[in-house]
């Protein structure tokens, strides 16, 4: 009887990478990609049917805080295809949201038997800087959008009026999340560069005068908003971001 588990033990323990063929290997991603795309799936179906109007009035938020109470704060729908296509589009990015721990962990169970020990050691403290540091830049996108937006309406001078269609909008207040939340993850980028050895700490101490202009023009050309509000936001963070990477990759290199 012990003969028989031995046997189906072994034959149930996945293959180390270095033992599986192409087609194992191909097998192996085929599977992972069935799950992240049903995980997707879901995150889809309750985006669509639960969170979509709930998330759409969060996102209208910061535009009823520019035109008060007095006004209505509705975005204006001028095309038959307008509410379709803004629901699509928010159920798409919300459902990648809700679906993205399946989809990370996939991602984490592939790649993970052809890691070294010491780069499984750096793994997850990436991942999870790199979820952490997205939140928080859409985070502070969506703070700051309020005060871009009331700048954005007064700068055309007191004739103009406020009426928004929800694609204009929209596209605009989730593109600065979203450039936010990417750009946050520079010191990531930054410290895995050192651990990689492509780049020393003394010598981004060395150049920090010229980063902090390169980034500073970066966070000024990049801006989807293009208002002054949002690049302090950004650059302001970025250039602090760049020394502590140079303090965490002195830590890590010891």
């Amino acid at each position: 009887m012990s003969f028989i588990s031995s046997i189906l033990r072994r034959r149930s323990r996945r293959p180390a990478p270095d033992e599986m063929t192409l087609i194992e290997h191909l097998g192996e991603l085929r599977s992972r990609l069935i799950k992240a795309v049903a995980a997707l799936a879901v995150g889809t179906a309750l985006a669509w049917f639960v969170l979509y109007s709930r998330v759409l009035t969060l996102l209208q938020k910061p535009y009823c805080r520019v035109v008060g109470a007095r006004h209505s704060c509705a975005l204006v729908q001028i095309g038959p295809l307008d509410g379709l296509s803004i629901r699509m589009k928010v159920v798409i990015y919300l459902g990648a949201f809700v679906a993205s721990p399946v989809i990370l962990w996939e991602i984490w169970r592939f790649i993970t038997p052809g890691l070294k020990r010491n780069e499984k050691k750096y793994a997850v403290p990436f991942i999870c800087s790199s979820i952490v540091l997205f939140g928080v830049g859409a985070v502070v996108a969506y703070l700051v959008f309020p005060k871009a937006l009331h700048w954005l309406s007064a700068v055309g001078g007191p004739g103009l009026t406020l009426m928004y269609t929800p694609s204009n909008y929209v596209n605009l207040i989730t593109l600065l999340m979203l450039a936010f939340g990417v750009a946050f993850e520079f010191p990531v980028v930054l410290v895995a560069l050192e651990l990689a050895g492509v780049v020393s700490p003394a010598q981004l101490l060395t150049h920090w005068r010229i980063a902090v202009v390169a980034i500073t023009a970066a966070a000024a050309i990049f801006i989807p908003s293009s208002d002054p509000f949002s690049f302090l936001a950004l650059a302001g963070p970025m250039c602090a971001f760049y020394f502590v990477a140079i303090g965490i990759g002195k830590l890590a290199r010891r």
